[in-house]
């Protein structure tokens, strides 16, 4: 066998290889004609990383709520004043239950956090999913970067920018 015989057997053994190796969305995408790249396809960042945590994952898209238990007491509305026990994290959906670093707590201060609902003293992922909540109840709120910090970090540094964030909150006065 000439010597561009096996060059060429070993090129096409390659590319055989090489498509059996591909995933099925590789694949769609290697046999679909390429689309000419878009301005805000290419101008997309990265979603963060922070170091010691898990993997960011999807990101999340709109504020979520769900109480994990539902409270008796007085109702939080918009004006009133709420003290909150709480604890955050950076979202990180694929890590173990969703919670990545955790960056604050009230409970170890023993110490609930007050506040004006609906006047803009805390972030607007807690402005709106507070609302509706009775004393007693606890609710988890996954905030996504817009409702939270946006594009800056947060005061203090441990939170990076465009960070989701996800709460476990507990509602214990109203007033």
């Amino acid at each position: 066998m000439k010597r561009s015989s096996v060059f060429a057997a070993t090129l096409l053994a390659l590319a055989a290889f090489s498509a059996q190796a591909q995933t099925p969305a590789e694949a769609a995408a290697a046999a679909a004609p390429a689309a000419p790249a878009t301005p805000a396809a290419a101008a997309t960042p990265a979603a963060p990383v922070v170091v010691g945590s898990a993997t960011p994952g999807p990101a999340a898209e709109s504020l979520i709520v769900n109480d994990t238990k539902v409270g008796t007491g007085r109702e939080a509305t918009s004006g009133a004043t709420v003290y909150m026990h709480y604890t955050g994290w950076l979202y990180r959906p694929l890590a173990k239950n969703m919670r990545g670093r955790q960056f604050d707590s009230s409970i170890p201060r023993g110490e609930p956090l007050d506040f004006v609902l609906g006047t803009g003293r805390v972030i607007k992922g807690w402005d709106q999913g507070i609302v509706g909540m009775k004393v007693g109840g606890k609710r988890t709120l996954i905030i996504p970067s817009e409702l939270a910090y946006g594009s800056r970090a947060a005061p203090g540094g441990g939170i990076p920018p465009n960070s989701a964030l996800i709460f476990d909150v507990e509602l214990v006065d109203v007033k």
